[in-house]
């Protein structure tokens, strides 16, 4: 079974994701912000990160740099409403990270995330 982090700050976004990953077979680990979310990939074995760029005390950005520090095989995907601020920064990411705007319908959410964990 594919293990996947998701670090949304929304709790509403956050509950929603998690309940379509697990339906569709993940096991979800769910934090609410970048430096919370960081101690969760060095206490877990995670096969992808699914991080909102836009969050307190760590933007996804930092997190999934360092979670590529912790694990180079580890996926990313990130998630973001914020289009501009994610283009602006996204060269600053991992080089192999995809990127999902907001709003996401669900089966797109998922399909990505299969398509990612098959390559």
């Amino acid at each position: 079974m594919f293990t996947i982090l998701l670090a949304e700050d929304d709790d509403s976004m956050r509950r929603f994701l998690s309940k379509a990953l697990e339906r569709a077979g993940y096991e979800v680990i769910s934090y609410d912000n970048g430096a919370d979310a960081l101690e969760g990939l060095k206490e877990n074995r995670v096969t992808l990160l699914l991080t909102d760029i836009v969050m307190p005390e760590m933007d996804g950005i930092e997190l999934a740099k360092r979670g590529a520090e912790l694990d180079p095989d580890m996926k990313i995907m990130f998630i973001t409403g914020f289009a501009a601020v994610a283009l602006q920064h996204y060269q600053e990411a991992p080089e192999k990270a995809r990127i999902l705007s907001k709003p996401i319908h669900l089966k797109d959410l998922v399909r990505e995330v299969d398509r990612m964990l098959a390559a």
